[in-house]
């Protein structure tokens, strides 16, 4: 029987080149972070070129949120298909051309169609470059593996916003676009000669060359040579394609809980994200000062995936994220009650950003470890991209509610109740999850006697 290199790594000690390749997936979505938010730091600037309305400006600010659900819906299955490192190239590259492209458009029509552009390319990278360090991940270390990758996206978005203020001050606007497209396309170049591809995905699609491959990433992680590939069941019964797969072989329940948990927490940080600067200005800050909790939210997210992750490695990642998504709602209402005395607001704006973002990461923590390597990319895809339609909503209905003459107060406590839902999907996930691995266990321990 041929060793398996995959159940090896799972209980060995993560070596400096498992941590390096979980470092160039940080470094991806670093540059995620910056694309993303990039129409967010040039909002006022473009739109004072221009002369937008708020539609119009809301419809750039959204494009590329569209881009990223149809990114991660459409392009990420193709990981599971043609390679994770393959479609990461691919997407870096759509990404950077399109960014570049923006620096030089002529209105707003042409900046949305590029902004979609480069979602479509930030959906890919998300949801690959997430399941690429899972793999490379041993057992116990996966969570933080996961979770420190998605710190990525807050320190790109913090590092941006100071970059971006900067470039527009002595170049305008199309200079920021155009540094984040030449970052990127560095990024390509980087990728291109650093990043691996997934030792998963090489033991179970097994493409031309895999077995010399896969020995030379064993050579690097420090793992026992294999002399042949082991053999891989194909089961013939169900030829399902696609997403079709993720609701085959008894994971439909888990999809549907997983999307779900997605769709809740994305629609409460958005939330956050998006409308706490104007709600707290609203309620008696300072412009400035909205703005600085708003700062403080995001800086506070880069301590909060951390921490998931490291707790996660000695409490099951599902039971550790039910417990962030309940602090987050009880903080929410706390939060909102605190306008009145600015130090008090300031300290748990920090906190809120480490639970809410914790809420993020604590999301493509679990997600990998419910699919299979054949189907893993696309069950990640299309979660990220389910959950990204809670994000485009959730600013639209907090505007409606507001225009509505809702409260703050009363707005806030709703989108509490987002996250609560979701401690309910989460467990829901974990029981089903649990039911599932007993599942199989049973299956292969009958077949093995």
């Amino acid at each position: 029987m041929v060793q398996n290199p995959r159940e090896e790594m799972n209980n060995k000690t993560m070596n400096r080149y498992q941590w390096f390749v979980i470092g160039i997936c940080v470094l991806l979505n670093v540059i995620d972070g910056f694309d993303v938010l990039v129409m967010a730091f040039t909002a006022s600037s473009v739109s004072a070129e221009w002369g937008l309305t708020g539609a119009q400006l809301g419809a750039l600010l959204s494009a590329g949120l569209f881009g990223m659900g149809a990114g991660s819906l459409f392009l990420a299955p193709w990981a599971d298909k043609i390679g994770r490192r393959p479609l990461i190239l691919l997407c870096l590259l759509i990404s950077g051309v399109s960014m570049i492209a923006a620096s030089l458009v002529q209105n707003a029509t042409q900046l949305g169609i590029m902004r979609f552009i480069t979602g479509l390319g930030i959906g890919g990278i998300l949801a690959s470059s997430n399941v690429i360090a899972s793999e490379y991940a041993s057992l116990r270390w996966r969570s933080l593996a996961v979770s420190l990758q998605s710190t990525g996206y807050a320190i790109g978005a913090t590092i941006g916003g100071m970059i971006a203020i900067a470039l527009i001050s002595h170049f305008g606007w199309r200079s920021v676009f155009l540094a984040g497209g030449l970052t990127t396309m560095l990024m390509l170049v980087v990728a291109y000669f650093t990043l691996p591809e997934s030792l998963d995905y090489l033991l179970v699609k097994q493409p031309k060359n895999a077995l010399d491959r896969i020995n030379h990433l064993c050579q690097r992680i420090g793992l026992t040579r294999i002399p042949q590939l082991p053999e891989v069941i194909h089961n013939t019964a169900q030829p399902k394609i696609g997403i079709a797969k993720l609701f085959t072989a008894g994971l439909g329940l888990q999809t549907i809980f997983l999307w779900l948990s997605f769709f809740f927490v994305m629609f409460g940080f958005y939330f956050v994200m998006s409308w706490t600067p104007k709600i707290l200005t609203a309620n008696g800050m300072t412009t400035e000062q909205g703005v600085t909790a708003g700062v403080l939210i995001s800086a506070g997210g880069m301590f909060g995936a951390a921490l998931i992750g490291l707790i996660s490695a000695r409490v099951r990642v599902f039971y550790v994220q039910a417990a962030f998504l309940a602090l987050t709602a009880i903080l929410i209402l706390l939060f909102v009650n605190s306008t009145g005395t600015l130090t008090i607001a300031f300290i748990l704006s920090v906190f809120l950003g480490v639970l809410s973002n914790g809420c993020v990461a604590g999301l493509y923590a679990m997600s990998p470890s419910i699919y299979a390597a054949d189907v893993r990319a696309t069950g990640v895809g299309s979660a990220i991209g389910f959950g990204r339609i809670g994000g485009i909503l959730s600013p639209l209905v907090a505007g409606a509610f507001l225009d509505g003459g809702i409260s703050s107060l009363t707005l806030y406590g709703y989108y509490a109740g987002a996250f609560i839902l979701a401690i309910v999907t989460v467990l829901s996930l974990s029981k089903l999850q649990n039911k599932h691995a007993a599942q199989l266990n049973f299956q292969s321990s009958t077949v093995s006697s």
